[in-house]
């Protein structure tokens, strides 16, 4: 009703005997009022299409996400992405501009290791839970577990959207048959011997492998020194080379993360690689976040625009969009569809899943340690 007609319906009633007048002003702003995340989220969305623009920082996917989805729904609202192919690379010279006056950036959209180390450390990250608006983002419930996942201790800065299952383990299928094992110990058998090849562990991304067995409670520091130093593995700091040495039959199992895709595809191929299935061993197997860690990097130049992008990706809508172009995404989004999540990274009931992106864990320094400690060892 607009203030003009509601003006003309009070002065006829003032002119009515036995009526009362009510303050007009009053009346027409609670006949426009709305409820309170609407309003806020109307006042929110026009100070975003003023500020024209929402700039982010990621490793890929939301650069077409944001593109083909976000833009279609909110086209005032531009998206500008520094796609980095090593964004643990890119990240510091986040905090080299910052240094310099320079703030640039709205959005971090990443692995969790990468944001930790180069934001959350930095102290560079604004917390979500206040700028998360929609009540389907808010409510918990839509979410696995019932909650909202985050990276760090004060459960606020690096939210977690992915639940993606990790594969870490691979294998020859000519040379391995996994109906013959049941544990991980199992690959530290007297046959695996000088067979294993691992992804170098004091390079950068190997965080959430190394997580994952040295703080396993069954499997822990004793797995991973006799990984190490008993089994003769071959160390190389190339995972094409990895996968092709697997591929060749070179070596019959690998230990590496993010050879997920060149595996998949040498299977496709008709190669003989595959990863173990995530029931392959009774220990279980890791759920990580991928690339889907979410952060609000402070003194944004568009902090209104970055708080729509993260309410939309958040929102169904945004995680299945999320889903449909990333090869290597499964929200923790449970109202959602999954037909389109790829086999080999949806999560599967029956199984045991640990997350090693925790954030009494993030610290690699002890891992580090033990690493150089039992490398030494061998020599």
């Amino acid at each position: 009703m607009t203030r003009s007609v509601l003006s003309f319906l009070l002065n006829l009633l003032a002119l009515m005997p036995g009526t009362f007048v009510l303050n007009q002003t009053s009346l027409a702003d609670a006949a426009e009022s709305k409820p309170g995340w609407e309003a806020e989220w109307e006042k929110t969305l026009q100070a975003a299409r003023q500020e024209k623009e929402v700039t982010f920082v990621t490793a890929r996917d939301y650069d077409v996400i944001f593109t083909q989805f976000f833009h279609k729904k909110y086209p005032e609202i531009k998206p500008i992405a520094a796609t980095a192919a090593n964004l643990a690379g890119f990240a510091p010279r986040i905090l080299t501009e910052r240094r310099a006056g320079k703030y640039l950036w709205d959005l971090y959209l990443g692995s969790a290791s990468t944001g930790y180390v180069n934001l959350y450390k930095a102290n560079a990250l604004d917390p979500i839970p206040p700028n998360l608006i929609l009540p389907e983002v808010v409510d918990e419930s839509h979410w696995l577990d019932g909650k909202h996942e985050y990276v760090d201790k004060e459960k606020k800065y690096l939210f977690v959207s992915n639940g993606v299952l990790q594969s870490y383990f691979f294998y020859n299928t000519k040379l391995v048959n996994p109906k013959e094992l049941n544990s991980f110990w199992d690959l530290l058998s007297p046959p695996f011997k000088g067979k294993i090849a691992i992804y170098d562990p004091t390079r950068p991304g190997v965080e959430n492998p190394l997580r994952f067995v040295y703080y396993h409670p069954e499997l822990g520091p004793k797995f991973l020194r006799r990984l190490l130093t008993e089994m003769d593995v071959t160390l190389s700091r190339d995972r094409r080379q990895l996968a092709d040495w697997l591929a060749s039959g070179k070596y019959a199992i690998v230990f590496s993360a993010g050879l997920s895709d060149e595996v998949d595809a040498a299977k496709k191929q008709g190669l003989p690689v595959d990863a173990f299935s995530p029931k392959a061993f009774k220990e279980g197997t890791a759920v990580g976040g991928g690339s889907g860690t979410i952060g609000l990097i402070n003194k944004a130049p568009h902090p209104n625009a970055a708080r729509v992008a993260i309410n939309w990706l958040l929102s169904r809508e945004g995680q299945i969009a999320y889903q449909r172009v990333s090869k290597s995404a499964d929200s923790r989004r449970t109202d959602i569809p999954k037909d389109m999540v790829s086999a080999d990274v949806r999560r599967v009931e029956g199984v045991r899943y640990m997350i090693p992106e925790k954030a009494e864990w993030m610290d690699m320094e002890p891992i580090n340690r033990f690493i150089q400690e039992v490398l030494r060892e061998k020599k």
